[in-house]
C-alpha cells in the first residue's frame, strides 16, 4: 500500500504537467483522400480534368490526385495554391483591395482562386487545392475549381470534427 501510495504521489506532477501542453488536431490520411475524391468527382461531373492536391499545415503533401487527361501546369498551380492557402490561413484568389494582375507576394505561390484552407474550428488542418477547370466563354474556371474544392470538404466533413 506505502507503494502504491507513494507511486501516485510521484505521478501527480507528471499529470499536471501533460495537463499544460497544447493539443492539436491533425488531418487524417483517410479525410485527405475523401477530400480528393470528392473534388476529383465533382470536377469530373462537369466534364473537367483536374488536379486536387492536399497539404498537411507544414506544406506537406497529404493526398494528391491527378485526373486521366489533367495537364501537367495542373499539379504545379494546385500545390501553388495549397501552399498559399497555409502561408497565409485563407482562401486564394485575389483580395478586395487587390489591383487585377499583382503578383504573388512569394515564389511559389498564387493569388489564383482554388485553394481552400480545412479548418476544424479556428485550427487550420490544412489546405485543399484545385486546378484545371478551363475557362469557357469569359465564364472563369478559378470558380469551378473553387466548387470542385468545396466538394472535397462536404465529402470530409464528417471526418473533420
Amino acid at each position: 500500500m506505502k507503494y502504491f501510495l507513494g507511486l501516485l504521489i510521484a505521478t501527480l506532477p507528471m499529470a499536471a504537467q501533460a495537463d499544460g501542453l497544447p493539443t492539436q488536431k491533425v488531418l487524417s490520411l483517410d479525410a485527405a483522400q475523401l477530400i480528393v475524391q470528392g473534388a476529383i468527382e465533382k470536377c469530373r461531373s462537369g466534364g473537367h480534368k483536374v488536379s486536387v492536391v492536399v497539404i498537411d499545415p507544414s506544406n506537406t503533401l497529404k493526398a494528391f490526385g491527378r485526373d486521366d487527361g489533367a495537364s501537367l501546369g495542373t499539379v504545379q498551380m494546385a500545390q501553388a495554391k495549397a501552399y498559399s492557402v497555409v502561408a497565409f490561413g485563407r482562401a486564394t484568389g485575389p483580395r478586395d483591395d487587390q489591383p487585377v494582375g499583382t503578383p504573388p507576394p512569394l515564389s511559389g505561390m498564387t493569388n489564383a482562386a482554388g485553394g481552400l484552407p480545412i479548418m476544424v474550428g479556428d485550427q487550420l488542418l490544412g489546405a485543399v487545392a484545385v486546378s484545371g477547370v478551363k475557362s469557357v466563354k469569359g465564364e472563369p474556371g478559378a470558380e469551378k475549381d473553387v466548387a470542385c474544392a468545396n466538394a472535397g470538404l462536404e465529402r470530409a466533413a464528417n471526418l473533420l470534427k
